[in-house]
């Protein structure tokens, strides 16, 4: 088994701590420590660490910096009310993680190394879990091949590592409808592409489609198939669900294109634990479009480990408003499957499906 050696930071004081914490943001403010694992083919994974959070030395020839070959993941550590310090389904991310890596020709991270790797970082960095409500502390695991060479072929070296942030809430101003903007001409993905890997380029891909919907006053943007152009894929960072008005839900099937999100796997679940349908296949905007037209659709929201689920009150596009649901937004579907999910990740409600791993013990134990 692989031990850690531990390199200890020069802490913030507890008053900088705290002040940091009253609004995090997301993804500005990070703790005091990371993680580090290095890989190369002659020796397997080795030489892991606890150290000081800080910049990384790279040869300004890694082929990461060239050829774009990493991967990475999101997954949240929870302060709950007893004290205990937990986190949500981590061998699901191990597993995901891996199935980026053979994607990307990196090399696969034994799952119980990662889920280490995670704990490791909370427990040195315990104080820097979040207590107040709706806040956490965001973990980015990330994977980068930083072999120094220039050749378009798999790097032989590379390295694992996990930067941790407390964070509040996704979306400034909480949880409430946001307007999402239909990408005509830019695409996230292909077939046969890097779509179902958690990797910086398909996001890279998103990045001028999100400016345009800012743009044009709304949140994010919504991804469709380029063969067909109607066929829903997902949001630039976040999976679809679109609810029945006989409370079933729509979600488009993986196909290659669309990351197999942990929440939305985990939605799946807990809405078929309340007996109702869930089909995952083909999705259009013209059935969405058509179905909130005629009340067959009547709620939607976009779901994913940095904003849970946010609900949609609108899909627009160059040619106008194609769904409005107005004041019906939020939908109460949509609500209480949120108020569930976050209860089950921040300890208030049952776990019938032991999706939560403990971390820290109220009484400072380690699990």
């Amino acid at each position: 088994m692989i031990e850690f050696s531990y390199q200890p930071a020069t802490r913030l004081s507890d008053a900088e701590r705290e002040a940091a914490l009253v609004d995090p943001g997301f993804g500005k403010v990070f703790t005091d420590h990371m993680v580090s694992i290095s890989w190369s083919r002659e020796e397997g994974w080795h030489d892991a660490k606890v150290m000081p959070y800080g910049p990384i030395s790279m040869d300004p020839a890694a082929s990461v910096l060239h050829y774009g070959q990493e991967i990475f993941e999101g997954i949240k550590a929870y302060r709950h009310p007893n004290g205990d310090i937990v986190t949500f389904r981590p061998e699901a991310n191990a597993r995901r993680l891996n199935e980026s890596a053979a994607r990307l020709a990196l090399p696969e991270l034994p799952e119980e190394l990662f889920v280490r790797a995670i704990e490791e970082l909370v427990r040195v960095d315990e104080q820097w879990v979040p207590k107040n409500e709706d806040q956490s502390l965001y973990l980015r695991p990330f994977m980068i091949s930083d072999e120094s060479f220039l050749g378009v072929r798999a790097a032989e070296k590379a390295r694992f590592l996990v930067i941790a942030s407390p964070a509040g809430p996704y979306f400034t101003g909480g949880v409430k409808p946001v307007s999402i903007w239909l990408s005509t001409d830019l695409a996230r993905a292909g077939r046969g592409g890097t779509g179902a890997a958690k990797c910086g380029g398909n996001y890279a891909a998103s990045l001028l489609p999100t400016r345009v919907a800012q743009q044009n006053g709304c949140a994010q943007v919504l991804f469709t198939d380029t063969a067909t152009e109607d066929q829903i894929d997902e949001l630039g960072g976040m999976n679809l669900f679109l609810v029945r008005n006989d409370g079933s839900l729509i979600t488009p099937a993986l196909n290659g294109n669309i990351l197999d999100g942990i929440t939305r796997r985990s939605l799946i679940q807990l809405a078929k634990d309340r007996g109702l349908t869930v089909d995952e296949r083909e999705v259009t905007v013209s059935e969405w479009r058509e179905g909130a037209a005629n009340g067959t659709i009547t709620e939607s929201f976009a779901c994913g480990t940095a904003a849970v689920i946010t609900p949609i009150g609108a899909l627009k596009s160059e040619a106008g408003t194609i769904v409005d649901f107005g004041d019906a937004a939020p939908g109460a579907l949509t609500m209480s499957l949120r108020e569930e999910l976050t209860g089950i990740q921040f300890g208030t409600v049952a776990d019938p499906h032991n999706w939560v791993h403990q971390i820290v013990a109220a009484n400072g134990a380690t699990a």
